[in-house]
C-alpha cells in the first residue's frame, strides 16, 4: 500500500515548461512543483534524518521538499509524476536499513586460505632463475 501524502503539507504550482509541446510550450503554463512541508508529515526522528540524505538539494532550508515535474505535455501528468516522486522518495525514507552484523570466518575458512596463499608463493617460487650446477 502506498504511502499517502496529506494535502495539508502540499502545495502546487504551475510554470511554463520546457520540453515536448511545441509552440504550445510557450503558451500553457504545464509544469508542476509541488512543495511538501515535511514538518507536516509527522515523521519518526530517524525517518527524517534519512528523508533528509534521500531528499539531498531537493530540501530547502525551511524544511520543504521541492520537486519540478516537466517531462509530460498535460499538467495533470506532471502533476501524477510530481506526487509519486515525492511518495517514492518518502517511502524509501520509511525504509529501516538493515543491521550489518559482523561474523568471523571459520577455522576451515582460515587454514583454506592460509594453503591457498602458500600455494601461490611455491609457484611464485618457482619463477626464479634456473641455476645450472
Amino acid at each position: 500500500m502506498p504511502y499517502e501524502l496529506p494535502e495539508a503539507a502540499l502545495s502546487e504550482t504551475f510554470l511554463a515548461s520546457t520540453g515536448p509541446g511545441g509552440q504550445n510550450v510557450n503558451k500553457v503554463a504545464t509544469a508542476c512543483q509541488l512543495r511538501c512541508d515535511v514538518f507536516a508529515l509527522r515523521l519518526a526522528p530517524d525517518v527524517y534524518q534519512r528523508l533528509k540524505i534521500l531528499a539531498g538539494s531537493k530540501l530547502t532550508n525551511d524544511g520543504e521538499i521541492v520537486i519540478t515535474a516537466r517531462s509530460h505535455r498535460t499538467q495533470e501528468a506532471n502533476r501524477a509524476e510530481a506526487r509519486e516522486r515525492l511518495v517514492a522518495l518518502v517511502e524509501a525514507a520509511l525504509v529501516r536499513p538493515v543491521k550489518r552484523r559482523p561474523t568471523k570466518p571459520s577455522r576451515s575458512a582460515k587454514a583454506k586460505r592460509v594453503d591457498a596463499k602458500k600455494g601461490r608463493g611455491a609457484i611464485k617460487q618457482n619463477r626464479g632463475k634456473v641455476k645450472l650446477d
